[in-house]
């Protein structure tokens, strides 16, 4: 059992940076491929970010590449979504999950959810 939670989200003006951070219970923490989604208003929830294990490939949807860093720190359970350039359309809730798996970009193979955390970026 791993339990997720994020932290970081908040309301920043376009062209700022924020910074999420998801921590995770439990020892095994460097077995999990860790990615970020995002749900907007009355969208679907869609991937953001992931990063491998045991090799820490980092992999990104379009609109972030260039924008967000996905990083990890086994020691301290956590991982770290580093997101400049935010943009309006970047608004949504973002959730950190954990996977078992190598797939990277798959909502299915993720086992375990955060409970999200809010980011405005306001125009």
């Amino acid at each position: 059992q791993v339990q997720l939670v994020e932290s970081g989200g908040g309301l920043v003006q376009a062209g700022g940076s924020l910074r999420l951070s998801c921590a995770a219970s439990g020892r095994t923490f460097s077995r999990y491929t860790m990615g970020w989604f995002r749900q907007a208003p009355g969208k679907e929830r869609e991937f953001v970010a992931a990063i491998t294990r045991p090799i820490s490939s980092t992999y990104y949807t379009d609109s972030v590449k260039g924008r967000f860093t996905l990083s990890r720190d086994n020691a301290k359970n956590t991982v770290y979504l580093q997101m400049n350039s935010l943009k309006p359309e970047d608004t949504a809730i973002y959730y950190c999950a954990a996977s078992s798996g190598y797939i990277a970009q798959a909502m299915g193979a993720y086992d375990y959810w955060g409970q999200g955390t809010q980011v405005t970026v306001s125009s």
